[in-house]
C-alpha cells in the first residue's frame, strides 16, 4: 500500500499536465483556426474532457485513499 501512495502523486500530476496540454493545443489551434483547428479541434476538446474526467476520479481515489491511510 505504502508503494501505491508514493507513486499516486506522480500519477494525478501527469494526468493533470496532460489536460493542460490538451487544452492548450486546443484553444491555441482554435484561435489559429485553419486546417488543424477544422481536422482536430473537436477532437482535442474530447480529449480534454476525457482526460478532465480521469483527473476527477483519480483525485477522488487519492483523497480515499489518503482518508484510509489516517
Amino acid at each position: 500500500m505504502s508503494l501505491l501512495q508514493d507513486i499516486f502523486p506522480y500519477i494525478l500530476g501527469v494526468s493533470l499536465a496532460a489536460v493542460v496540454i490538451v487544452l492548450a493545443v486546443g484553444v491555441i489551434s482554435m484561435f489559429r483556426g485553419g486546417e488543424f483547428n477544422a481536422r482536430w479541434g473537436n477532437r482535442l476538446m474530447r480529449a480534454r474532457v476525457v482526460l478532465q474526467a480521469l483527473a476527477v476520479l483519480l483525485i477522488l481515489a487519492f483523497a480515499a485513499l489518503m482518508q484510509n491511510a489516517s
